[in-house]
């Protein structure tokens, strides 16, 4: 990558996007600041990032702006800094839940090329789902930049603006009811008499090899579970207990009630 990739916040999302990053292009050509000079002067020498002490200076020197901060801080150092957008014109990207393209202008200016990025919480170990979209004025090319700094920490989806909502539950959300899902199988195997550490493992490593399966056989998930269930057998047994228990629609209801929050936080 032959760009200059600022990031205004160096947080936990932040840190592990960078940390990825420095595989895939020099270190030195990733700006951070931070509003704690000293956090970045400590991950500037950790990972040999270039540290800048303002954001301005930042924005001015940076191919592509990173805005890594909590939404409510949005609106507290944008608009000082959107004179240098203005004069710069690099291209700003959000990762910032809730906000959208047409808030995110309003503090930059109508004029700039603008994406939001989705990551969720498995970016930390490289394997995360980003959701993007950007606004009328990303190019093409905008587009595949964002998507190659994203790629540095998972895989990359782009998707409408209209979709973020359904991709925060599907993504952002969803990895939380996975270690719920996780957490209760090794509970039954621990029930069974298996040590904790190990069924856990067990659990962990099934759900990650059945995720692999769907997405690299390209076989539907349901005739994955025809495959695995013999007539009369026990995995079916337990396939029947689940629909019994309403599994199915207690994992839709769930991606629906976060979709539902996500609405009403975002009036």
């Amino acid at each position: 990558m032959e760009m200059k990739v600022g990031f205004i916040g160096v947080g936990n999302m932040a840190s592990a996007i960078i940390y990825g990053l420095v595989k895939e292009m020099p270190a030195k050509d990733i700006l951070i600041y931070n509003r704690t000079q000293e956090k970045a002067e400590r991950f500037g020498e950790e990972t040999g990032v270039t540290v800048i002490s303002a954001a301005k200076e930042l924005v001015l020197q940076a191919d592509v702006v990173i805005v890594a901060v909590k939404p409510y801080v949005f609106e507290l150092i944008l608009p000082d800094l959107k004179s240098a957008f203005e004069e710069k014109k690099p291209l700003m990207v959000s990762i910032a839940a809730g906000l959208s393209l047409a808030q995110l202008a309003e503090f930059v200016g109508n004029e700039t090329r603008i994406m939001r990025v989705m990551p969720n919480v498995n970016a930390t170990i490289g394997e995360s789902m980003s959701g993007l979209c950007g606004n009328e004025l990303a190019t093409a090319e905008d587009e595949q930049n964002v998507k190659s700094i994203f790629e540095a920490v998972g895989d990359v989806a782009v998707i409408p603006e209209k979709d973020f909502s359904t991709f925060a539950a599907l993504a952002g959300s969803s990895p939380a009811f996975i270690y719920i899902f996780i957490d209760a199988m090794a509970r039954a195997g621990v029930k069974a008499g298996l040590a904790r550490k190990q069924a856990l493992e067990i659990a962990a490593q099934t759900v990650l090899g059945s995720a692999k399966m769907v997405l690299e056989s390209g076989i539907h998930p349901y005739e994955l579970v025809d495959q695995v269930s013999s007539p009369g057998g026990t995995t079916i047994a337990g396939v029947a207990s689940l629909m019994d228990d309403a599994f199915v629609a207690s994992v839709m209801h769930s991606i629906e009630a976060t979709m539902k929050r996500e609405a009403e936080l975002s009036e």
